[in-house]
């Protein structure tokens, strides 16, 4: 365990407490954070979903969701951080997420005196324990609670449903276009397609396996799922061009659909969404549910 501890000036009468981050760090925040800079566009949708945008004084760019985000100062990239812009916003608190945050730029800030909590979902249960363990780090437990267990809800709510039938469709998910690239078995995506009732034919060990189209029409999907991140139009020609193999399943039965990849890629509370969505995808055929 690395403990790290961060200053507060001295004679301060700021209440502070230690908390352990999801790497196993100790660290010494104030108590009542009042200014945070999201390191990661899911962190951003975390913390507006928990109700704490006021809190927030920066994000990193892509951070486009909800809208407001968009309005809020960029702190580059979360790849690509800028130091000194996020230094400049005099945070309490930077939260990062432990892939793809430069290590280099975490560990200047925590130099500078700046406290980094990290996290680290790799699945959807990791995701709703994030969002647990944020909403203490803000003292917004009630509201986090609330949210992870709608969640657990709709996801219970979606197995129940598979659970009425034995049919797994086979589904080949492209995320890449030149070459062809799709979601193995260490990904949100295929957690997503396993729960809601299908088939990954892209499972395996590399997360992102690329294909060939020979290798892509010998598999003989039932359901192609393309997504997008609406790069001008062109998932909707990757869309065309799949069509004009009218023996291919998916083709054949008109199940070839473009998705947003934001919903899809970010560990937020909108993987529900996404898992929602698949289910109406791989199974039209159960009947929907109406909350009560």
């Amino acid at each position: 365990m690395i403990v790290l501890w961060v200053a507060l000036p001295p004679g301060s009468d700021i209440a502070a407490r230690n908390i352990t981050d999801q790497l196993g760090r100790t660290i010494l925040v104030p108590d009542d954070l009042q200014r945070i800079v999201s390191l990661a566009p899911s962190i951003t949708e975390i913390i507006f979903a928990l109700g704490q945008k006021n809190r927030l004084k920066g994000v990193t760019m892509y951070s486009d969701f909800p809208d407001e985000a968009t309005k809020l100062p960029k702190v580059g990239s979360y790849v690509h951080l800028d130091l000194e812009r996020i230094v400049a916003l005099k945070p309490d608190i930077c939260i990062a997420i432990k892939d793809g945050n430069p290590k280099a730029v975490v560990k200047r800030l925590e130099s500078l005196k700046i406290p980094v909590y990290a996290v680290n979902p790799k699945s959807l249960d990791a995701l709703m324990q994030t969002i647990l363990d944020i909403g203490n780090l803000l003292n917004a437990c009630d509201n986090a609670n609330s949210l992870v267990q709608d969640m657990r809800y709709r996801i219970q709510k979606v197995k129940s449903k598979v659970a009425q039938t034995t049919c797994k469709p086979g589904v080949f998910f492209q995320v890449g276009i030149s070459p062809i690239v799709s979601v193995g078995t260490n990904t949100f995506t295929h957690e997503l397609i396993k729960i809601s009732g299908g088939k990954n034919l892209a499972k395996g060990p590399v997360a992102y396996p690329r294909f060939s189209r020979e290798q892509v029409l010998a598999l003989s999907p039932e359901i192609f799922i393309i997504s997008s991140m609406s790069r001008s139009g062109a998932f909707d020609s990757v869309k065309a061009q799949w069509n004009q193999w009218t023996d291919l399943p998916a083709v054949k039965n008109h199940r070839i659909y473009l998705v947003d990849s934001n919903l899809f890629d970010r560990p937020t509370p909108r993987l529900v969404d996404a898992l929602e969505l698949l289910l109406k995808f791989i199974h039209p055929e159960l009947p929907e549910d109406k909350r009560g």
